[in-house]
């Protein structure tokens, strides 16, 4: 639940400022009312996009059975881990200048093809944030029960709608630079959540070896298939008897992770 509440709420959020963002540029136009039917029909558009992809991603699975299906589902969650690790990598590099950027492309294509530019713009950044979140919660779903994730899926949207109306409303206390920061780091343990799942079905179908198995064993102190364990499993990844081929590969993803931040805040 909690996993599909973040990723929910910051996909939605980003959406949200998208079409804010053109809505600010659209209200300063000389003739505005073309440019917000555009921007209202790209909204449609994208969102149609997602909701399309999703309906195909469960067709796909559904022409999958046995070990096929076991194949698709693993490709599934290591493409989600890997496609948070992307957007948080993009968003750390872009988020700054992406007000600008949108409003560029907005006059540009504003200036091109009118309304119709507008529209595809907006689509198509619907569409993206729509398309990640369809694939994101597909993962997740692969690894828990889809009840709560949906009902985390309600609640993330409904406080990225919150969240949103604040930013509108320029609340004081709330910091958006702030807010992205921390949810960069859950967003990571998200996919590192996804790709421990991930490598442990490759472990388990031999694909990767184990080098040792476990590495330690601490299921004394906090067992991973209960209680707070089981939690922490669910949501950050834990393992109590972790193999050590994923400790070496969870710990090169956080390394990835932070060492691309920080060339990108040293500006390189």
């Amino acid at each position: 639940m909690w996993n599909a509440l973040i990723i929910v709420w910051r996909e939605s959020l980003e959406a949200m400022l998208i079409v804010g963002v053109l809505w600010s540029w659209i209200a300063r136009q000389p003739d505005p009312l073309p440019l917000k039917r555009g921007l209202w029909g790209g909204v449609i558009a994208g969102l149609l996009l997602a909701v399309t992809l999703g309906f195909v991603t469960y067709a796909a699975q559904s022409e999958f059975a046995g070990a096929a299906l076991e194949q698709f589902q693993l490709a599934m969650v290591i493409v989600a881990a890997l496609l948070i690790l992307q957007m948080v990598l993009w968003m750390h590099r872009h988020g700054r200048a992406m007000k600008r950027e949108l409003e560029t492309q907005a006059e540009n294509s504003a200036g091109a093809w009118g309304s119709v530019g507008l529209a595809i713009i907006t689509a198509l950044a619907v569409a993206r944030e729509g398309a990640e979140t369809v694939i994101f919660l597909y993962g997740l779903g692969m690894e828990s029960d889809v009840t709560p994730l949906f009902s985390g899926a309600v609640i993330g949207f409904l406080i990225a709608v919150a969240t949103a109306w604040l930013i509108a409303r320029g609340a004081r206390f709330l910091n958006i630079r702030t807010l992205f920061r921390v949810s960069e780091i859950m967003l990571l343990v998200i996919a590192s959540s996804l790709l421990t799942a991930g490598i442990d079905r490759m472990i388990g179908m031999e694909w990767l070896p184990s080098l040792m198995d476990p590495l330690w064993d601490v299921s004394a102190l906090l067992n991973d298939g209960q209680g707070l364990g089981r939690f922490l499993a669910d949501f950050v990844g834990y393992r109590a008897r972790p193999a050590a081929m994923l400790v070496l590969m969870i710990g090169a993803f956080w390394g990835y992770a932070f060492w691309r931040m920080k060339r990108m805040d040293a500006g390189v």
